[in-house]
């Protein structure tokens, strides 16, 4: 057996290790990656990130590079566990952690945060997130002519909000947005940046979407996870009694799922328009375009005891004008909704989602929300 032969067989005992079976950083499973400097084991996407750190980490395959057998022993010796609770030994709770799923942005800037600038290595160091106010520019896109303008934003603890100004110096704001109602979601292929942030929150009980962007990486992650900071010490105002693991879900979150589906109106005897749906909790928005500022309607998803439910199909005798033929229901108390999808796959994707949103038990702030819907329509 030749030496390489070895130290790949000693690295795939060690990958047994617990913890060493999914990357250090985004827990994707199977990492096939190593860095031999950081003694951790990682995926081939986060790789690429760590060689853009190769002062910190020198990164190699598990089965194609040459280990060196004190590399072996190091990586025998550290390992993923070990490692996180070094580097991450004092992650802020509301700091967002990223998965595979998330931006390179994210991704990124986690990694640097964690092994470039060991933010997260000494317990009680101040975080520029905790600050209680963020005063910064961001390229913000305008409403009605989508040019990206640079607009001031400022965000206050003690305010509990997020303004934004369209000059620097202008006494009064465009828009104070209170930050109990923010979801801040990483959006670079809607937005066309990588750096692209989609801020969405209620006005007038009405959702409005904004769409900002910052050219360096590390200035958008600090703004997300400041809004995040924010939202937590508002939440344990709220909710005096709640620990972190209850208030943490609630902070700013991914949407459930995304995409063009083609709907008809109440009367259901209107032709199919096409239209970018975002399912967020039990919200179900939809717009024209999906860089529009307001949604055109939203539909309540409530729990199935209630009445709410969805099905694969529409009802007997409904004209599809469209050319898309995968119908999906829903019913809600008040109505039905009748949707249409490209593809099977696509109406199967959206029906688990649904399922899973009509299956879950509702918090007492979503009975609130499902009053606020009945009254509004």
């Amino acid at each position: 057996m030749s030496a390489n032969e070895r130290a790949t067989r000693a690295l795939r005992e060690i990958l047994q290790n617990p913890g060493n079976d999914a990357c250090a950083d985004c827990g994707a499973p199977d990492p096939g990656w190593g860095s031999c400097t950081l003694g951790v084991f990682i995926c081939l996407d986060c790789s690429g990130i760590h060689r853009n750190i190769p002062d910190i980490s020198k990164v190699k395959s598990l089965s194609l590079s040459h280990w060196e057998d004190h590399e072996v022993q190091f990586m025998a010796r550290n390992g993923n566990e070990l490692m996180r609770s070094k580097y991450e030994a004092a992650v802020p709770v509301y700091y967002y952690k990223p998965t595979h799923k998330d931006c390179q942005t994210l991704r990124e800037q986690w990694i640097r945060a964690k092994y470039e600038r060991k933010e997260f290595s000494e317990p009680g160091k101040n975080f520029t997130y905790e600050e209680g106010t963020r005063d910064g520019v961001l390229m913000k896109r305008g409403r009605d002519n989508g040019q990206f303008l640079s607009r001031r934003f400022v965000l206050s603890e003690r305010e509990g909000t997020l303004k934004y100004f369209t000059k620097y110096d202008a006494k009064e704001p465009k828009a104070v947005i209170k930050v109990d109602t923010i979801n801040a979601t990483f959006q670079h292929e809607k937005i066309g940046n990588p750096n692209g942030l989609q801020i969405t929150y209620l006005k007038d009980y009405s959702t409005r979407n904004i769409f900002v962007y910052h050219d360096n990486g590390k200035e958008i992650v600090d703004w997300s996870n400041a809004i995040r900071a924010v939202q937590l010490h508002y939440l344990k105002v709220a909710f005096p009694g709640a620990t972190d693991a209850e208030l943490v879900p609630k902070l700013t979150r991914n949407f459930l799922k995304e995409g063009f589906m083609e709907k008809t109106g109440p009367k259901q005897t209107e032709g199919f328009k096409k239209r970018w749906f975002t399912l967020d909790q039990r919200r179900l928005m939809y717009f024209k375009d999906p860089l529009d500022a307001f949604a055109k309607g939203e539909v309540f998803l409530g729990n199935k005891d209630h009445g709410y439910s969805a099905s694969p199909g529409l009802p007997a005798g409904t004209h599809c004008n469209g050319a898309w033929q995968h119908g999906i229901t829903i019913k809600t108390p008040e109505r039905s909704f009748l949707f249409t999808c490209e593809s099977e796959s696509e109406q199967q994707d959206w029906l688990k989602h649904f399922d899973d949103v009509v299956n879950a038990v509702m918090s007492p702030q979503e009975y609130t929300m499902e009053a606020l819907f009945r009254h509004r329509h």
